[in-house]
């Protein structure tokens, strides 16, 4: 299935989640900007693509600082308006990065203002295309789905990529997310798309066998949620390896101690020593191929 001539997917990777820039008669948006370290990389590619058009709108799926860290410097550039879930602007308006999750998870995102919020429900125009939002919690509690009935496509976030979804973080802290996940799964079913377009990961026409993966996974956590916090805990250090590129193994530990986040999947879940936890995740990154040991230095891999 192809894609609309009005549509242009980046497919970005982990550390930056992908974006969608759309242009038309109703102008150009662009969905999710990636992370703040490679803001200057978003700005080329749009530059390129827009080939001296105006960008007039950013719209987030969510407020996951891998998804949105490039908005201000888009505002800067563009003088674009920036569009966000309804439920999380009082938070950016504030800028309160606890609420954001920013400083939960040791991540960055430079500060940016809102001009518009998104509600499930709203109908938006993006390339001339008429797309709904749907509310899609779990992996994050005030995600939005894009759906285009007329096209068949999805775009997904983080709520579902070709091998599963993203973190279910509310469970670490004690709140719903896997019934959350299941309900935003059965959602995605009952629209029947053709083609997904996931926050990470190229997209994909398969959508049923993705769908069985995805319920698979889910079931395989639910059924013991210390799996979820462990594998909470290997993707955040993943993806503050992804940003650093390399850690000194003592700064890895000291992450285990002062991460927020990290310290909540400890004392809820994992009840270990920083030091005992940090060896075992990073055992785990290099038994993944995601990660390597050279000295006293853990590098990406």
């Amino acid at each position: 299935m192809r894609l609309p001539a009005s549509m242009r997917v980046f497919e970005r990777g982990w550390l930056s989640a992908n974006n969608i820039l759309f242009s038309g008669r109703s102008g150009t948006t662009l969905v999710d900007s990636g992370y703040v370290t490679h803001a200057d990389q978003t700005l080329a590619l749009v530059r390129h693509a827009l080939d001296g058009r105006p960008l007039d709108r950013v719209v987030n799926t969510h407020l996951h600082s891998d998804h949105c860290g490039g908005n201000a410097a888009l505002k800067d550039a563009f003088a674009c308006r920036i569009a966000i879930p309804v439920a999380e602007a009082d938070k950016v308006r504030a800028w309160d990065e606890e609420a954001l999750s920013y400083r939960a998870t040791g991540q960055q995102c430079t500060r940016f203002s809102v001009d518009e919020t998104i509600a499930p429900g709203d109908a938006l125009i993006m390339g001339d295309l008429q797309w709904q939002a749907l509310a899609a919690p779990g992996h994050d509690p005030h995600a939005l789905l894009f759906w285009c009935e007329e096209e068949g496509i999805l775009i997904a976030g983080d709520a579902l990529w070709q091998n599963g979804f993203g973190v279910i973080f509310p469970e670490l802290a004690g709140e719903p997310g896997f019934d959350e996940v299941r309900a935003t799964l059965d959602l995605i079913v009952s629209l029947r798309p053709g083609l997904v377009i996931p926050g990470h990961g190229a997209p994909f026409a398969d959508v049923d066998a993705a769908l069985q993966r995805a319920y698979g996974r889910l079931a395989y956590l639910a059924a013991d949620p210390v799996r979820n916090a462990e594998n909470a805990v290997k993707v955040l250090l993943k993806f503050l390896l992804l940003e650093r590129r390399s850690m000194p193994l003592a700064e890895v530990e000291a992450l285990f101690g002062t991460v927020p986040l990290l310290v909540l999947a400890r004392g809820r879940f994992l009840p270990r020593p920083a030091a005992e936890l940090a060896r075992w995740a990073v055992q785990a990154l290099e038994k993944a191929g995601a990660a390597r040991l050279q000295g006293d230095q853990l590098l990406d891999s």
